[in-house]
């Protein structure tokens, strides 16, 4: 595939997933907001207690489906339908097993859910049926259809993932929000979700019929197929265990440490955190496909120099972003729920710093997963989830909630980010030294800081009453962080060529 093909389609999926983004940004915040004004805070505390819990049972089929899409890039641009249809019948027979392992283990935690919680939960609601409800939501995906979306991402379509998933999610909390607002009622507010999954699978389904009407589940694949397949699974099972744990464990800790108001006030702050964070995961997530051919068809030093040229451009836009968090977060948070419900600004820098550590190294992590790294990488995931475990526990009971922050950026910046470099470098990036992307990123940190003292201390001088303590930030922010980036790194060649690349796709498309 050539280059301005993948480009395109990279761009089409990036368009599509930042308005399914938006969607799943704006839908969800406003019937979270409606929940803890209707219902209370515990509530909210509740659905990051149970959503962080089958996270942790949902490991399995994190590795499986993206060792599947990463077996379906070459057969589908080769048109090998055999081997395609073979891989389908493959996901579709092993989602049944997941989703089965996944009910009966989620049914043995039943009975000590409640050590989970500290404190006292509403008295109205029967958190075992609660949790069933959401255990089931997370299960009836892998029975209906589910295994199809796997097409979709290897074929570089995920936006008509994106298009599917916008209507559904729009839909689901239109009702949820009438449920909410007319009845008052949590559990009708809860049993709307598994209706929206299923409906959103069949969606899905019917989608991937019209446009790969000759792949259906059949045949069996080669013996060397099946083994390639599961020695990634098992690569990317521990993989992904890490990052998965990573924001199921703070919830969790919190909960059992500190107790549900406190997890909800986190909840909130992460909500907005990890609103951000999906917006950026849409560009990563549509490059993925167009690297991974990228990798299969051009040389080692183009795929270093594209990495380099999409590192800057995507650093840049994390530290903005960066410094609209450190600006905004604290005066959303007044507005949103108010001062009562707001963490001190110390947590609010820690958890600025977090947000740009998790991202920079995103465009390292897509070339590592395109380049199907997992097992490779395992050593360092099992390293990661354990000092994650470790240091997450010992630093929550010490220093409370900044410790749980502390505690994962100790382990995310050293173990995830220094150490899963090395390892990207060692089997992909052969005879290439790590120095310069290393140098590239401490630069760009450097320059995101110096940029957001000068634009904090730019803001304090400005109103900071009602809805002025948004948008001065916000305007703040825009002109002044970006000016001064511009003016560090316009004498350097990476900014020439990722401007240059940017205004060549622009005027393409």
């Amino acid at each position: 595939m050539k280059e301005e093909s993948r480009a395109k389609r990279a761009l089409n999926n990036t368009i599509f997933g930042l308005i399914n983004r938006l969607i799943n940004i704006a839908s969800p915040f406003i019937t979270r907001t409606l929940l803890i004004y209707v219902l209370g805070m515990e509530y909210a505390g509740l659905n990051n207690l149970f959503t962080s819990v089958l996270q942790m049972l949902n490991l399995a089929e994190l590795g499986i489906s993206t060792a599947v899409v990463y077996c379906m890039y070459k057969p589908i641009a080769m048109h090998d339908t055999a081997l395609v249809c073979a891989l389908l019948k493959f996901m579709k027979k092993v989602y049944y097993y997941i989703g089965t392992g996944i009910m009966l283990v989620g049914l043995c935690l039943l009975p000590i859910l409640h050590l989970f919680i500290k404190g006292e939960t509403p008295s109205d609601v029967n958190i075992y049926i609660l949790y069933l409800i959401f255990l089931f939501n997370t299960t009836i995906g892998y029975f209906f259809y589910a295994y199809k979306s796997t097409l979709l991402n290897a074929g570089q379509k995920v936006g008509v993932i994106s298009n599917v998933n916008s209507v559904a999610i729009a839909l689901q909390s239109i009702i949820q929000i009438l449920l909410l607002l007319v009845y008052h009622n949590y559990y009708a507010f809860l049993a709307i979700m598994p209706i929206f999954t299923l409906l959103y699978n069949i969606w899905v389904s019917k989608a991937v019929n019209r446009i790969y009407p000759d792949y259906r589940p059949s045949g069996t694949l080669d013996r060397c197929v099946t083994k390639d397949i599961y020695q990634r699974i098992k690569g990317l099972f521990i993989t992904k265990i890490c990052t998965t744990t990573r924001t199921a464990l703070n919830n969790i800790f919190i909960s059992s440490l500190i107790g549900l108001t406190t997890v909800a006030i986190y909840g909130n702050y992460y909500y907005i955190m990890a609103a951000v964070i999906s917006v950026l995961g849409v560009v990563t997530t549509a490059m993925t496909a167009s690297v991974g051919n990228s990798l299969v068809t051009e040389s080692t030093k183009k795929n270093y120099d594209d990495m380099r040229k999409f590192n800057f451009i995507f650093n840049w836009i994390v530290g903005y972003f960066s410094c609209c968090l450190l600006l905004m977060f604290q005066p959303f948070m007044r507005i949103w729920v108010g001062s009562n419900n707001t963490f001190p600004y110390s947590i609010v820098i820690a958890l600025v710093i977090y947000f740009y550590s998790l991202n920079m190294g995103s465009i390292r992590a897509v070339y590592h997963d395109a380049a199907g790294l997992w097992w490779e990488a395992r050593y360092r995931a099992i390293l990661e989830a354990v000092a994650n475990l470790v240091l997450n526990y010992v630093l929550t009971l010490w220093l409370g909630v900044i410790g749980t922050i502390i505690g994962t950026l100790i382990s995310l910046v050293i173990i995830n980010y220094g150490y899963g470099t090395l390892i990207v470098f060692q089997y992909y990036f052969k005879g290439i030294s790590p120095r310069g992307y290393f140098a590239d990123n401490i630069l760009f940190l450097c320059i995101s800081a110096v940029c957001c003292v000068i634009c904090f201390a730019a803001n304090s001088v400005l109103p900071q009453n009602g809805i002025m303590s948004l948008l001065c930030p916000f305007a703040v922010t825009s002109v002044l962080f970006n000016v001064i980036y511009y003016l560090f790194v316009c004498k350097l060649d990476i900014c020439h060529t990722s401007l240059k690349f940017i205004k060549q796709i622009a005027l393409k498309k």
